[in-house]
């Protein structure tokens, strides 16, 4: 299967609008300082450069980051997996945003265009958008991975995510990204410096729990656009090529159970079979029972039987 560049389809409201040239810095910046860092985070690790406080700083900024991206940005805010009060909506979307992956109403716009056509033409991150040969599967697994965002493409938000457009809550939070970014990055190296009293615990924080903990964090969430579109189980009937990818469950906090997630994409559990362990969906459940969260989209047998392929 081929799949041809984005075409706008008639209608009001477009696929994709201008890029504003602060797109291409943001993607950039994303992208350079984290993969640098990962350069040169091996002979760090070797006996000097490490220790115990960055490692917690790095776990706990991951924790935090990752779960605001699976629980916020992904379950509540692109699928309304469940609703939320305005206390925690509001705290989903800051901490989604120290993972430096962008606003919440673009992101939610993608991965909005991403399941209305997924693995088809439309689709910003199919790994096989430019066919099924070894070679075209090589190119497209880049482009699924991290080549998309080099497109000169934003997606129209007005047409996939208007419901953000129109919260005063999310666009404020929006337009804190520049701070909230610099955010993500300072207050481990803050962290660290008070917790060693030192300039050097300051510095080892910054590179461990600040560019290699958003590096590590931005290929988990990546993986699940590439590898989980590629390989793994589809125990679950779905349109499209999501599969299952069992390593990844721990460091993604259960997205990588991608298969059930496209099958039914409002389901609040992604990892639904026996030993699939989901930390998002049970850290949903806790907001559940400390009343925070309500509405929740939870699996049932009789829908789960259905959907079996």
């Amino acid at each position: 299967m081929t799949m041809t560049p984005v075409k706008t389809p008639p209608g009001p409201k477009p696929l994709l609008e201008g890029t504003p040239a602060a797109h291409l810095a943001v993607r950039l910046f994303v992208l350079i300082p984290p993969t640098l860092a990962f350069l040169v985070a091996a002979p760090l690790a070797w006996g000097w450069g490490l220790g115990w406080v960055d490692v917690a700083l790095f776990v706990l900024f991951w924790v935090v980051a990752g779960l605001g991206i699976t629980i916020g940005y992904h379950r509540h805010f692109t699928h309304g997996s469940f609703k939320a009060k305005r206390g925690l909506k509001i705290a989903l979307a800051l901490c989604g945003h120290l993972a430096v992956q962008g606003e919440v109403t673009a992101w939610v716009a993608d991965h909005r265009r991403h399941h209305a056509f997924s693995d088809k033409e439309g689709d910003p991150h199919s790994p096989w958008a430019y066919g099924t040969t070894p070679a075209a599967l090589a190119k497209g697994f880049w482009h699924a991975h991290m080549g998309w965002m080099f497109n000169n493409e934003v997606t129209n938000a007005e047409r996939f995510a208007p419901d953000l457009l129109a919260d005063k809550d999310i666009q404020r939070i929006d337009k804190l990204l520049p701070y909230l970014t610099a955010a993500s990055f300072l207050l481990p190296a803050l962290l660290g410096g008070l917790l060693t009293w030192s300039w050097w615990g300051a510095l080892t924080a910054f590179f461990w729990a600040g560019l290699v903990r958003i590096a590590f964090l931005h290929h988990v969430t990546w993986s699940v656009n590439s590898i989980c579109h590629l390989i793994g189980e589809r125990p679950f009937k779905s349109k499209d090529k999501a599969a299952n990818v069992w390593p990844l469950a721990i460091f993604s906090f259960g997205e990588s159970w991608h298969n059930l997630h496209h099958s039914d994409p409002t389901c609040a559990r992604h990892g639904v079979l026996r030993g699939q362990i989901d930390i998002s969906a049970r850290t949903i459940w806790l907001f559940e029972k400390l009343g925070w969260v309500w509405d929740v989209r939870w699996p049932t047998e009789r829908r789960l039987a259905r959907l079996r392929g």
